[in-house]
């Protein structure tokens, strides 16, 4: 049975993916934040709510298509 939190972060999971494809960084890092809110071990959201953070402070290309980058080998 899934909790009502864990329901909660996984509908704010899906609405921040959603912003987040369309290059809406500060929202879906909103968005994913109140997802950690509902349920903090979520590891998912944690590492959009990283990916959202590099994405404000270094935009990808008008023609981003959704990848992230290796950072390490």
């Amino acid at each position: 049975m899934i909790t009502e939190e864990k329901k909660k972060a996984l509908e704010r999971f899906s609405e921040g993916r959603r912003l987040y494809k369309l290059m809406k960084f500060v929202e879906a890092r909103e968005v994913f934040a109140l997802a950690l809110k509902a349920c903090p071990d979520d590891g998912p959201s944690k590492e959009f709510f990283k990916r959202c953070q590099y994405y404000i402070e270094n935009p990808p290309p008008e023609d981003w298509d959704g990848v992230w980058p290796m950072q390490t080998k």
